[in-house]
């Protein structure tokens, strides 16, 4: 019988990894990766070098044709067709399907989407769910809709969180959100292997399961700015320290000393409390970091920190080189 073929769409490093690990999934499955879309290159670096995506990276060690398209329009449409691909499969692609681009596909298209739906919709599902002090992350794989994460789910399951993840230990490649994302994609694409009728025929005929409507008062998360990352000292340790982790590999969370931007890559609420103006920089005890006034009397150890363009640091490192920081206030900068 042939195989279900599937359109890959996705772009950074937890994309690239779900996508590896479909393709070691596939041979036993029923289904093959008939060719991936992602983004341009961008420019990166001091140099500005135009960079391909992780996506892109993986798909060429996979042999896979690949495709990036600033916009999906009738050139793009006009590359993927001739792939014969049955449905498309998207994560953290970054652009919106159109309805030409899905009538592409007899099946249309899933989505794997960390978050329980309709709860966190958009772009910034898992910093979401760190800032408001989630203990579950839901992760569903759900129906593409016209209008952004409203689609059917498909599958659906939760992982504890125990208040130490950041964003990037959630989404990098060997991150909760990839390990099960992939098991949740790769259980609905062999539900819809099986589900196909006439297996004698040359095309035989696939079909999605049954999906739940989506239940409970939707939220949505936006794109994420640089100053999102900008710490307001008047909100507690445990406020902050959310920050530090959503925010953790980007924006990061910073603040301003000197007039210089100073990046907090690790901090947690400290016990004990203080006095102190929020944002004081109290004095140093070498067994328990940089510790920072925050709102309500509550205390903040920062154990990494970075002055912008400089290397990240562990805070016993970052406190040998840094005169008169104890004492000082730190303020909203880092524009």
């Amino acid at each position: 019988m042939r195989k279900l073929k599937i359109l890959y769409a996705g772009s950074p490093e937890a994309s690239a990894a779900v996508l590896e690990k479909l393709a070691e999934n596939a041979d036993g499955a029923g289904f093959e990766i008939a060719g991936v879309l992602t983004n341009p290159p961008s420019a990166r670096g001091r140099h500005s070098e135009m960079i391909p995506t992780e996506v892109a990276r993986a798909a060429e060690k996979l042999g896979l044709p690949a495709f990036a398209f600033e916009h999906l329009r009738e050139e793009s449409r006009a590359a993927v067709w001739p792939l014969g691909a049955d449905i498309l499969v998207s994560f953290d692609y970054g652009r919106i399907f159109g309805p030409k681009f899905l009538s592409l596909f007899p099946l249309g298209g899933i989505n794997l989407h960390p978050s329980a739906l309709p709860k966190y919709r958009g772009c910034a599902p898992v910093p979401a769910a760190i800032l408001n002090g989630d203990r579950t992350l839901g992760i569903c794989v759900q129906t593409l809709a016209l209008k952004t994460d409203e689609g059917d789910i498909l599958a659906s399951r939760e992982i504890e969180l125990d208040g130490t993840e950041t964003t990037g230990s959630l989404m990098d490649s060997g991150g909760k959100v990839v390990g099960v994302g992939a098991e949740l994609l790769t259980d609905v694409l062999c539900s819809i292997v099986r589900s196909a009728e006439n297996p004698a025929e040359e095309r035989p005929k696939f079909s999605l399961p049954e999906g739940k409507i989506q239940l409970g008062e939707p939220s949505y998360t936006g794109f994420l700015k640089k100053e999102d990352g900008i710490i307001d000292w008047s909100e507690t340790a445990e406020e902050i320290g959310r920050k530090v982790r959503a925010y953790n590999p980007w924006p990061l969370a910073s603040t301003e000393s000197g007039g210089v931007r100073l990046l907090i890559i690790g901090a947690k609420a400290a016990g004990g409390t203080t006095s102190e103006l929020p944002g004081t920089v109290l004095p140093y005890r070498k067994s328990a970091g940089v510790e920072i006034a925050c709102g309500n009397g509550t205390v903040l150890s920062a154990t990494e920190l970075q002055w912008e363009k400089k290397k990240a640091m562990d805070y016993r490192s970052f406190m040998n080189g840094a005169r008169n920081f104890v004492g000082s206030v730190l303020g909203k900068g880092g524009e």
